[in-house]
């Protein structure tokens, strides 16, 4: 629920001062010019070209909020409304859209995913436990949000502050009672979590990742911290400590109550695999340390790793006093876009869509598709692309872990944005090359191609894996966004490869008729 808020007391709140009318009022907050409602407080935030303030006249802003450099551009730019005056817009935007909005966090129980991988799996996890013990759900993260469910158009894994802040407001009004949602790096760095509280964060492991935005893995590590120590930090913590990563970030959170998950070693909730279905799921015994009491679960996809993530929300869950049976319930009937997805047409091998595009996740589900094919002659191949404008120095890196682990590796396009795609391609390749120098590496220019090949090249009982897309249905190449769906490509692909079997196969029969007859005739 949205309130007027005066900017006198957001000023208070903010420690910034105001420059005309103090007793203008505000209902709502953007950032966005475009979408601005009337009667908003516009938040004109610095950028990396060009100021926020100088998009202000076009909004129908009651009053705006910005720093000294935004207040210079307004006032010379004859400006006659309020301006809210800060030192740092981000380190606050977060707090002043949450006393717009109501404080919505403080009415819903709020739990917040972070780690370089595993946080829209464990998000999902927790949403079919919660959903099944039957609390109404809202979802936040990489691919999208989801309200019980259903589609809610958003941007960003964690969107800006004043539209998470509105989000929230909005799934309070539509009775929700839980939301799970990733929390990155980015949004904890960037101030777009202040103002949330937190009931449960959880921690799923560190690689590297980002580290164009952040200048080193401590930073990094740094950054993840936040949610677990600090003015950011939830009240409560689940931390997988499978990692030294993990054992640290345990250590941060040592003031907090806290519990500990692990596939491997001692922690308060341990979970090992059982036994494997041919379609990867796995049968999972969990085992809370407290209470000494033992659950045997269906995991419905593979991997140690989502092992480890069905271990962190179920700690999670436990943390705010859902019980374990009820939730793995729940866990029994996820399903999650682009994570490990099976693209099945009829086919007489594995094909798998994946969202791995950090070195760490390639190797993971490459593990994951050669524990498969354990004690067959089945082979692995791999279609793998590195982003543009984004940390160049884990390509050669993504390219390593590809080349050692598949028979046949594929290097084409991911999201080359706004540099050369050729330039990208050619770091994977130098480090898949390097890696195994003897291995079979490609290169595709089209990602469409490149999934071809792969599928082309599959024979009976190997297994096939196109990553770094995973959910997502476009690709960024120059500023253009082009409709690309890994998912829908290697559906296509494998139609055309069937297809060209059954045709060989029905003109194999009719030669053979045809010589049989001959025969006769003879």
């Amino acid at each position: 629920m949205t309130s007027s808020i005066s900017l006198e007391h957001l000023a208070d709140i903010a420690g910034g001062r105001v420059i005309g009318d103090a007793s203008v009022t505000v209902d709502s907050c953007g950032l966005n010019s475009a979408t601005l409602a009337p009667g908003g407080l516009f938040a004109a935030l610095p950028g990396t070209r060009v100021h926020g303030a100088r998009y202000a006249a076009d909004t129908p802003a009651a009053a705006i909020l910005t720093d000294e450099d935004g207040q210079a551009l307004l006032l010379g730019a004859g400006e006659a409304r309020p301006i809210l005056v800060v030192e740092d817009i981000r380190a606050i935007l977060g707090l002043v859209a949450a006393e717009i909005y109501g404080h919505p966090t403080e009415k819903l129980t709020v739990l917040g995913v972070t780690g370089t991988s595993g946080k829209t799996t464990t998000s999902y996890l927790l949403e079919a436990g919660l959903l099944h013990a039957g609390y109404s759900v809202g979802l936040i993260g990489t691919t999208g949000t989801r309200i019980n469910r259903e589609p809610v158009p958003t941007s960003l894994t964690t969107p800006e502050a004043p539209t998470l802040q509105e989000l929230f407001a909005r799934m309070l009004s539509e009775g929700v009672t839980h939301v799970v949602m990733e929390v990155s790096s980015h949004a904890l760095e960037l101030g777009r979590v202040r103002g949330t509280r937190f009931d449960v964060g959880g921690f799923s492991n560190l690689s590297q990742d980002h580290l164009d935005f952040h200048p080193t893995m401590e930073d990094y590590f740094e950054a993840k911290a936040a949610l677990f120590d600090g003015p950011q930090a939830a009240e409560r913590a689940v931390i997988c400590v499978d990692d030294d990563w993990g054992k640290r970030m345990a250590k941060r959170a040592a003031a907090l109550p806290l519990t500990r998950v692990a596939t491997q070693g001692e922690a308060d909730i341990t979970a090992r695999q059982l036994s494997t279905e041919a379609t990867g799921a796995q049968q999972v015994e969990m085992t809370i340390a407290a209470s000494g009491t033992t659950y045997d679960f269906r995991l419905p996809m593979p991997g140690e790793f989502n092992i480890a993530n069905a271990a962190l929300a179920t700690g999670m869950a436990a943390a705010i006093g859902l019980d374990p049976q009820t939730f793995l319930e729940g866990v029994e009937k996820v399903a999650v876009p682009g994570r490990m997805e099976r693209i099945d047409r009829g086919q007489d091998f594995v094909a798998v869509v994946d969202y791995a595009h950090k070195p760490a996740a390639i190797a993971a589900v490459l593990d994951t598709l050669r524990g498969q094919l354990e004690g067959t002659s089945g082979r692995i191949g791999i279609v793998v692309g590195a982003g543009g404008d984004r940390d160049s120095s884990k390509r050669p890196l993504m390219g390593a872990a590809a080349a050692k682990r598949a028979d046949l590796t594929v290097v084409t396009d991911d999201n080359p944005r706004t540099e050369d795609p050729a330039i990208i391609r050619a770091a994977v390749i130098k480090g898949a090359r390097e890696a195994n120098p003897d291995g079979d590496i490609r290169e595709a220019d089209s990602r469409a191609a490149a999934i071809d090949e792969v599928v082309a090249w599959a024979r009976p009982g190997d297994a096939v894996i196109v990553v770094g897309k995973g959910h997502e249905v476009g690709q960024l190449i120059g500023e253009t966004m082009h409709h690309f769906d890994d998912r829908e490509e290697m559906a296509r692909a494998l139609d055309e490869v069937l297809r060209h079997s059954a045709k060989r196969a029905l003109a194999g029969y009719r030669d053979s008729d045809d010589d049989s007859q001959s025969k006769e005739d003879a």
